[in-house]
Protein backbone atom coordinates (compact mmCIF):
# COMPACT_ATOMS: atom_id res chain seq x y z
CA UNK A 1 0.00 0.00 0.00
CA UNK A 2 1.20 3.52 -0.76
CA UNK A 3 0.80 6.50 1.53
CA UNK A 4 1.62 10.10 0.76
CA UNK A 5 2.39 13.19 2.83
CA UNK A 6 1.94 16.56 1.12
CA UNK A 7 0.91 19.58 3.22
CA UNK A 8 0.74 23.23 2.27
CA UNK A 9 3.57 24.14 4.60
CA UNK A 10 5.84 21.46 3.16
CA UNK A 11 7.82 21.51 -0.07
CA UNK A 12 8.41 17.77 -0.24
CA UNK A 13 6.57 14.61 -1.19
CA UNK A 14 6.96 11.71 1.25
CA UNK A 15 5.48 8.48 -0.09
CA UNK A 16 5.31 5.02 1.46
CA UNK A 17 5.89 3.00 -1.71
CA UNK A 18 5.59 -0.12 0.43
CA UNK A 19 5.39 -0.40 4.19
CA UNK A 20 9.20 -0.58 4.30
CA UNK A 21 10.35 1.49 1.30
CA UNK A 22 9.82 5.25 1.48
CA UNK A 23 10.44 7.93 -1.14
CA UNK A 24 11.25 11.52 -0.11
CA UNK A 25 11.28 13.91 -3.03
CA UNK A 26 12.26 17.59 -3.05
CA UNK A 27 11.74 19.80 -6.14
CA UNK A 28 15.01 20.53 -7.97
CA UNK A 29 14.67 24.32 -7.72
CA UNK A 30 13.67 24.45 -4.07
CA UNK A 31 15.44 27.37 -2.39
CA UNK A 32 18.26 26.25 -0.11
CA UNK A 33 16.91 27.61 3.17
CA UNK A 34 13.46 26.11 2.51
CA UNK A 35 15.13 22.81 1.68
CA UNK A 36 16.99 22.70 5.01
CA UNK A 37 13.82 23.52 6.96
CA UNK A 38 11.87 20.80 5.16
CA UNK A 39 14.73 18.34 5.59
CA UNK A 40 14.46 18.75 9.36
CA UNK A 41 10.71 18.16 9.15
CA UNK A 42 11.30 14.92 7.23
CA UNK A 43 13.86 13.74 9.76
CA UNK A 44 11.46 14.47 12.63
CA UNK A 45 8.63 12.55 10.92
CA UNK A 46 10.81 9.53 10.23
CA UNK A 47 12.30 9.43 13.72
CA UNK A 48 8.86 9.75 15.28
CA UNK A 49 7.51 6.77 13.34
CA UNK A 50 10.61 4.59 12.88
CA UNK A 51 13.04 5.73 15.64
CA UNK A 52 16.54 4.65 14.54
CA UNK A 53 15.29 1.86 12.27
CA UNK A 54 15.56 3.74 8.96
CA UNK A 55 18.44 3.87 6.50
CA UNK A 56 18.55 6.87 4.16
CA UNK A 57 19.97 6.34 0.69
CA UNK A 58 20.84 9.69 -0.87
CA UNK A 59 20.40 9.65 -4.67
CA UNK A 60 21.41 13.30 -5.08
CA UNK A 61 24.55 15.29 -4.41
CA UNK A 62 26.39 14.52 -1.19
CA UNK A 63 25.32 16.77 1.70
CA UNK A 64 26.67 16.75 5.24
CA UNK A 65 23.53 18.25 6.76
CA UNK A 66 21.67 15.06 5.80
CA UNK A 67 24.22 13.00 7.73
CA UNK A 68 23.92 15.24 10.77
CA UNK A 69 20.15 14.71 10.87
CA UNK A 70 20.48 10.95 10.51
CA UNK A 71 23.85 9.18 10.81
CA UNK A 72 22.59 6.14 8.87
CA UNK A 73 23.14 7.63 5.40
CA UNK A 74 24.75 6.15 2.33
CA UNK A 75 25.54 8.44 -0.60
CA UNK A 76 24.87 7.09 -4.08
CA UNK A 77 24.26 10.34 -5.93
CA UNK A 78 24.60 10.88 -9.66
CA UNK A 79 23.67 13.83 -11.95
CA UNK A 80 20.00 14.63 -12.36
CA UNK A 81 18.17 13.28 -15.46
CA UNK A 82 20.99 10.75 -16.03
CA UNK A 83 21.16 6.99 -15.65
CA UNK A 84 23.32 5.74 -12.76
CA UNK A 85 26.24 3.39 -13.50
CA UNK A 86 25.28 -0.29 -13.51
CA UNK A 87 27.49 -1.10 -10.53
CA UNK A 88 25.85 1.73 -8.57
CA UNK A 89 22.38 0.32 -9.29
CA UNK A 90 23.50 -3.04 -7.94
CA UNK A 91 25.16 -1.45 -4.90
CA UNK A 92 21.94 0.37 -4.00
CA UNK A 93 19.82 -2.77 -4.42
CA UNK A 94 22.27 -4.74 -2.27
CA UNK A 95 22.25 -2.03 0.42
CA UNK A 96 18.45 -2.06 0.46
CA UNK A 97 18.27 -5.84 0.72
CA UNK A 98 20.94 -6.05 3.43
CA UNK A 99 19.22 -3.45 5.60
CA UNK A 100 15.67 -4.75 5.12
CA UNK A 101 16.55 -8.38 5.82
CA UNK A 102 18.59 -7.64 8.96
CA UNK A 103 15.54 -6.55 10.99
CA UNK A 104 11.81 -6.81 10.16
CA UNK A 105 11.32 -3.28 11.52
CA UNK A 106 13.95 -1.72 9.26
CA UNK A 107 12.79 0.67 6.54
CA UNK A 108 14.67 2.27 3.64
CA UNK A 109 14.27 5.93 2.68
CA UNK A 110 15.20 7.03 -0.85
CA UNK A 111 16.08 10.73 -0.78
CA UNK A 112 16.04 12.70 -4.03
CA UNK A 113 16.30 16.42 -4.69
CA UNK A 114 15.75 16.75 -8.41
CA UNK A 115 13.89 14.81 -11.08
CA UNK A 116 11.75 11.89 -9.89
CA UNK A 117 13.27 9.65 -12.55
CA UNK A 118 16.17 8.84 -10.20
CA UNK A 119 13.83 7.23 -7.69
CA UNK A 120 12.03 5.45 -10.54
CA UNK A 121 15.24 3.84 -11.78
CA UNK A 122 16.04 2.42 -8.34
CA UNK A 123 12.52 1.17 -7.59
CA UNK A 124 12.24 -0.48 -11.02
CA UNK A 125 15.68 -2.06 -10.61
CA UNK A 126 14.86 -3.28 -7.11
CA UNK A 127 11.77 -5.01 -8.45
CA UNK A 128 14.02 -7.04 -10.74
CA UNK A 129 16.53 -7.65 -7.94
CA UNK A 130 14.03 -8.69 -5.28
CA UNK A 131 12.00 -10.94 -7.58
CA UNK A 132 14.88 -13.41 -7.68
CA UNK A 133 13.91 -14.61 -4.18
CA UNK A 134 10.26 -13.67 -4.47
CA UNK A 135 7.71 -15.02 -2.03
CA UNK A 136 4.04 -14.23 -1.40
CA UNK A 137 4.88 -11.08 0.57
CA UNK A 138 7.29 -9.94 -2.11
CA UNK A 139 4.59 -10.26 -4.76
CA UNK A 140 2.50 -7.68 -2.91
CA UNK A 141 5.49 -5.36 -2.55
CA UNK A 142 6.25 -5.73 -6.25
CA UNK A 143 2.70 -4.72 -7.09
CA UNK A 144 3.02 -1.62 -4.90
CA UNK A 145 6.37 -0.68 -6.44
CA UNK A 146 4.98 -1.12 -9.94
CA UNK A 147 2.01 1.11 -9.11
CA UNK A 148 4.34 3.78 -7.72
CA UNK A 149 6.43 3.74 -10.90
CA UNK A 150 3.43 3.87 -13.20
CA UNK A 151 1.60 6.58 -11.26
CA UNK A 152 4.46 8.76 -10.06
CA UNK A 153 7.63 8.47 -12.11
CA UNK A 154 7.19 6.74 -15.48
CA UNK A 155 6.62 10.06 -17.27
CA UNK A 156 9.81 11.48 -15.71
CA UNK A 157 12.15 8.73 -16.91
CA UNK A 158 14.69 9.64 -19.59
CA UNK A 159 15.44 7.19 -22.43
CA UNK A 160 18.87 6.36 -20.97
CA UNK A 161 17.30 5.67 -17.58
CA UNK A 162 14.88 3.25 -19.22
CA UNK A 163 17.77 1.65 -21.04
CA UNK A 164 19.71 1.03 -17.83
CA UNK A 165 16.67 -0.50 -16.13
CA UNK A 166 16.49 -2.89 -19.07
CA UNK A 167 20.23 -3.63 -18.87
CA UNK A 168 20.01 -4.40 -15.16
CA UNK A 169 17.01 -6.70 -15.44
CA UNK A 170 18.51 -8.48 -18.44
CA UNK A 171 21.89 -9.02 -16.80
CA UNK A 172 20.30 -10.40 -13.64
CA UNK A 173 18.09 -12.84 -15.52
CA UNK A 174 20.72 -13.85 -18.07
CA UNK A 175 18.70 -12.53 -21.03
CA UNK A 176 21.58 -10.12 -21.69
CA UNK A 177 25.02 -11.66 -21.52
CA UNK A 178 28.12 -9.63 -21.32
CA UNK A 179 30.49 -8.87 -24.16
CA UNK A 180 33.95 -8.81 -22.61
CA UNK A 181 35.83 -8.09 -25.87
CA UNK A 182 37.63 -4.75 -26.33
CA UNK A 183 35.57 -2.06 -28.02
CA UNK A 184 37.25 0.60 -30.17
CA UNK A 185 35.18 3.52 -31.42
CA UNK A 186 36.04 4.78 -34.92
CA UNK A 187 33.14 6.95 -36.00
CA UNK A 188 29.96 8.57 -34.72
CA UNK A 189 27.28 9.53 -37.24
CA UNK A 190 24.98 12.30 -36.04
CA UNK A 191 22.04 14.05 -37.76
CA UNK A 192 22.59 17.24 -39.69
CA UNK A 193 20.29 19.88 -38.18
CA UNK A 194 20.86 23.06 -40.24
CA UNK A 195 17.95 24.89 -38.59
CA UNK A 196 18.77 23.94 -35.02
CA UNK A 197 19.25 27.60 -34.06
CA UNK A 198 17.09 29.12 -36.77
CA UNK A 199 19.24 31.56 -38.72
CA UNK A 200 22.11 30.97 -36.30
CA UNK A 201 23.26 27.82 -38.07
CA UNK A 202 24.41 24.52 -36.59
CA UNK A 203 27.88 24.02 -35.10
CA UNK A 204 27.93 20.65 -33.32
CA UNK A 205 30.68 19.03 -31.29
CA UNK A 206 30.85 15.85 -29.19
CA UNK A 207 32.04 14.98 -25.71
CA UNK A 208 32.47 11.34 -24.68
CA UNK A 209 32.64 10.22 -21.05
CA UNK A 210 33.70 6.89 -19.59
CA UNK A 211 32.53 6.30 -16.01
CA UNK A 212 31.74 10.04 -15.90
CA UNK A 213 35.33 10.97 -16.79
CA UNK A 214 35.85 12.97 -19.98
CA UNK A 215 37.87 10.93 -22.49
CA UNK A 216 37.25 12.67 -25.81
CA UNK A 217 36.24 16.09 -27.18
CA UNK A 218 35.75 16.62 -30.90
CA UNK A 219 36.30 19.76 -32.91
CA UNK A 220 33.43 22.09 -33.83
CA UNK A 221 31.86 21.13 -37.16
CA UNK A 222 30.60 23.72 -39.67
CA UNK A 223 28.31 22.28 -42.33
CA UNK A 224 28.83 25.29 -44.65
CA UNK A 225 25.34 24.90 -46.06
CA UNK A 226 25.84 21.29 -47.17
CA UNK A 227 22.64 19.34 -47.70
CA UNK A 228 23.73 16.01 -46.22
CA UNK A 229 21.43 14.35 -43.68
CA UNK A 230 24.26 13.04 -41.50
CA UNK A 231 27.54 14.32 -40.18
CA UNK A 232 30.46 11.99 -39.55
CA UNK A 233 32.74 12.46 -36.53
CA UNK A 234 35.85 10.36 -37.16
CA UNK A 235 38.02 9.49 -34.16
CA UNK A 236 41.69 8.87 -34.91
CA UNK A 237 43.25 6.94 -33.38
CA UNK A 238 40.27 4.80 -32.40
CA UNK A 239 39.04 5.30 -28.84
CA UNK A 240 39.10 2.28 -26.49
CA UNK A 241 35.90 2.23 -24.43
CA UNK A 242 34.92 0.07 -21.48
CA UNK A 243 32.09 0.32 -18.98
CA UNK A 244 29.50 3.07 -18.64
CA UNK A 245 29.69 5.45 -21.59
CA UNK A 246 27.96 8.79 -22.09
CA UNK A 247 27.98 10.78 -25.33
CA UNK A 248 26.80 14.39 -25.44
CA UNK A 249 26.34 16.44 -28.58
CA UNK A 250 26.40 20.21 -28.18
CA UNK A 251 25.70 23.11 -30.53
CA UNK A 252 28.23 25.94 -30.19
CA UNK A 253 26.28 29.19 -30.46
CA UNK A 254 27.76 31.51 -33.06
CA UNK A 255 26.81 34.86 -31.56
CA UNK A 256 27.53 34.19 -27.88
CA UNK A 257 29.88 32.26 -25.61
CA UNK A 258 27.35 29.56 -24.89
CA UNK A 259 26.23 26.11 -26.04
CA UNK A 260 23.04 24.09 -26.25
CA UNK A 261 22.62 20.36 -25.73
CA UNK A 262 21.47 18.63 -28.93
CA UNK A 263 21.24 15.13 -27.44
CA UNK A 264 22.70 12.96 -24.71
CA UNK A 265 22.81 9.16 -24.48
CA UNK A 266 24.25 6.54 -22.19
CA UNK A 267 25.06 2.90 -22.84
CA UNK A 268 27.24 0.15 -21.42
CA UNK A 269 29.88 -1.57 -23.52
CA UNK A 270 29.06 -5.00 -22.11
CA UNK A 271 25.80 -4.94 -24.10
CA UNK A 272 27.38 -4.04 -27.44
CA UNK A 273 27.76 -6.92 -29.88
CA UNK A 274 28.92 -6.44 -33.44
CA UNK A 275 30.41 -3.37 -35.06
CA UNK A 276 27.40 -1.04 -35.08
CA UNK A 277 25.18 0.53 -32.47
CA UNK A 278 22.38 2.97 -33.24
CA UNK A 279 19.75 5.01 -31.43
CA UNK A 280 16.56 6.59 -32.77
CA UNK A 281 15.10 9.91 -31.66
CA UNK A 282 12.97 8.26 -28.96
CA UNK A 283 16.11 6.78 -27.41
CA UNK A 284 18.05 10.05 -27.08
CA UNK A 285 17.87 12.17 -23.94
CA UNK A 286 16.93 15.80 -24.62
CA UNK A 287 16.23 15.11 -28.32
CA UNK A 288 13.29 12.75 -27.75
CA UNK A 289 11.02 15.72 -26.96
CA UNK A 290 12.72 18.28 -29.25
CA UNK A 291 10.67 19.17 -32.32
CA UNK A 292 13.81 20.38 -34.11
CA UNK A 293 15.11 16.82 -34.13
CA UNK A 294 13.63 14.83 -37.08
CA UNK A 295 11.53 11.82 -36.09
CA UNK A 296 13.51 9.52 -38.40
CA UNK A 297 16.97 10.77 -37.38
CA UNK A 298 19.43 8.33 -35.80
CA UNK A 299 22.80 8.39 -34.07
CA UNK A 300 25.12 5.58 -35.10
CA UNK A 301 28.41 4.28 -33.68
CA UNK A 302 31.00 2.31 -35.64
CA UNK A 303 33.21 -0.03 -33.56
CA UNK A 304 35.83 -2.71 -34.00
CA UNK A 305 37.47 -5.16 -31.61
CA UNK A 306 40.91 -3.67 -32.25
CA UNK A 307 42.43 -0.25 -32.89
CA UNK A 308 42.71 -0.91 -36.63
CA UNK A 309 39.81 -0.37 -38.97
CA UNK A 310 38.01 -3.45 -40.26
CA UNK A 311 39.49 -4.40 -43.61
CA UNK A 312 37.11 -4.16 -46.51
CA UNK A 313 34.62 -2.01 -44.63
CA UNK A 314 33.59 1.27 -46.21
CA UNK A 315 33.80 4.10 -43.70
CA UNK A 316 31.79 7.28 -43.96
CA UNK A 317 33.17 10.63 -45.13
CA UNK A 318 31.82 14.15 -44.85
CA UNK A 319 31.13 16.48 -47.74
CA UNK A 320 34.36 18.30 -48.68
CA UNK A 321 32.69 21.61 -47.78
CA UNK A 322 32.38 20.59 -44.10
CA UNK A 323 35.07 22.21 -41.96
CA UNK A 324 36.23 21.39 -38.44
CA UNK A 325 37.61 23.86 -35.89
CA UNK A 326 39.93 21.99 -33.55
CA UNK A 327 40.40 24.98 -31.21
CA UNK A 328 39.95 23.01 -28.01
CA UNK A 329 41.10 26.07 -26.03
CA UNK A 330 37.62 27.54 -26.57
CA UNK A 331 36.21 27.67 -22.99
CA UNK A 332 32.72 26.85 -24.28
CA UNK A 333 34.09 23.59 -25.69
CA UNK A 334 36.46 22.82 -22.82
CA UNK A 335 33.94 23.28 -20.01
CA UNK A 336 33.15 19.96 -18.34
CA UNK A 337 29.71 20.14 -16.72
CA UNK A 338 30.34 16.96 -14.68
CA UNK A 339 33.64 17.93 -13.09
CA UNK A 340 33.57 17.82 -9.29
CA UNK A 341 29.91 16.75 -9.20
CA UNK A 342 29.93 16.04 -5.46
CA UNK A 343 31.81 19.22 -4.59
CA UNK A 344 29.10 21.57 -5.87
CA UNK A 345 26.58 20.85 -3.14
CA UNK A 346 25.22 23.63 -0.94
CA UNK A 347 25.45 22.64 2.68
CA UNK A 348 24.26 24.09 5.97
CA UNK A 349 25.31 27.51 7.18
CA UNK A 350 27.77 25.96 9.64
CA UNK A 351 30.61 26.06 7.11
CA UNK A 352 32.39 23.77 4.71
CA UNK A 353 33.28 20.17 5.43
CA UNK A 354 35.83 17.97 3.71
CA UNK A 355 34.47 15.09 1.65
CA UNK A 356 34.99 11.52 2.82
CA UNK A 357 34.56 8.49 0.62
CA UNK A 358 32.40 5.94 2.38
CA UNK A 359 33.99 2.56 2.97
CA UNK A 360 30.65 1.07 2.00
CA UNK A 361 30.81 2.92 -1.35
CA UNK A 362 34.29 1.53 -2.01
CA UNK A 363 33.21 -1.97 -1.07
CA UNK A 364 30.24 -1.93 -3.42
CA UNK A 365 32.30 -0.49 -6.27
CA UNK A 366 34.43 -3.62 -6.21
CA UNK A 367 32.06 -6.27 -4.90
CA UNK A 368 28.49 -5.13 -5.56
CA UNK A 369 28.09 -6.31 -9.14
CA UNK A 370 29.70 -9.67 -8.43
CA UNK A 371 27.21 -10.16 -5.57
CA UNK A 372 24.38 -9.40 -7.98
CA UNK A 373 25.55 -12.13 -10.32
CA UNK A 374 25.98 -14.67 -7.51
CA UNK A 375 22.43 -13.86 -6.51
CA UNK A 376 21.15 -14.27 -10.07
CA UNK A 377 22.96 -17.57 -10.63
CA UNK A 378 21.24 -19.04 -7.58
CA UNK A 379 17.79 -17.91 -8.74
CA UNK A 380 15.17 -20.52 -9.37
CA UNK A 381 12.85 -18.25 -11.33
CA UNK A 382 14.67 -15.55 -13.35
CA UNK A 383 12.95 -12.28 -14.18
CA UNK A 384 11.58 -12.48 -17.73
CA UNK A 385 13.22 -9.96 -20.07
CA UNK A 386 12.67 -9.63 -23.84
CA UNK A 387 15.36 -10.12 -26.46
CA UNK A 388 15.19 -6.45 -27.46
CA UNK A 389 15.11 -3.43 -25.14
CA UNK A 390 11.93 -1.41 -24.57
CA UNK A 391 11.53 2.29 -25.23
CA UNK A 392 8.82 2.67 -22.58
CA UNK A 393 9.47 2.63 -18.86
CA UNK A 394 10.63 -0.75 -17.62
CA UNK A 395 8.70 -1.35 -14.43
CA UNK A 396 9.57 -4.95 -13.63
CA UNK A 397 7.99 -8.28 -14.47
CA UNK A 398 7.27 -9.30 -18.06
CA UNK A 399 8.46 -6.43 -20.20
CA UNK A 400 6.73 -4.98 -23.24
CA UNK A 401 8.90 -4.05 -26.19
CA UNK A 402 7.82 -1.17 -28.40
CA UNK A 403 10.97 -0.84 -30.47
CA UNK A 404 14.73 -1.40 -30.39
CA UNK A 405 17.01 0.80 -28.37
CA UNK A 406 20.29 -0.72 -29.48
CA UNK A 407 21.50 -3.41 -31.78
CA UNK A 408 21.95 -6.38 -29.47
CA UNK A 409 23.10 -9.14 -31.77
CA UNK A 410 22.97 -12.49 -30.03
CA UNK A 411 23.51 -13.39 -26.41
CA UNK A 412 26.95 -13.76 -24.83
CA UNK A 413 27.93 -15.31 -21.51
CA UNK A 414 28.81 -12.94 -18.64
CA UNK A 415 32.04 -13.87 -16.82
CA UNK A 416 31.33 -11.44 -13.97
CA UNK A 417 29.61 -8.11 -13.53
CA UNK A 418 32.67 -7.09 -11.54
CA UNK A 419 34.30 -6.16 -14.86
CA UNK A 420 31.68 -3.51 -15.71
CA UNK A 421 33.59 -0.41 -14.66
CA UNK A 422 37.14 -1.38 -13.86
Amino acid sequence: MSFRVMERNYDFDLTYITERIISVFFPPKLEEQRYRINLKEVAAMLKSKHQDKFLLLNLSERRHDITRLNPKVQDFGWPDLHAPPLDKICAICKAMETWLTSDPQHVVVLHCKGNKGKTGVIIAAYMHYSKISAGADQALSTLAMRKFCEDKVSSSLQPSQNRYIYYFGGLLSGAIKMNSSPLFLHQVLIPSLPNFQGEGGYYPFLKIYQCMQLVYTSGIYDLQGTGGRRLCVTIEPALLLKGDIMVKCYHRQAQSADRDTVFRLQFHTCTVHGSQLWFGKGELDEAFTDERFPSDATVEFIFSSGPERIKGREYHKNDPAVTVDYNTADPVVRWDSYENFNQRYQDSLEGNFCLNVSKVDLYFQTMGMEACMRRSRSAEQPVPVPSTPPTAAVLGGPLETTGPITSLAGVLTPPSLLTLCI
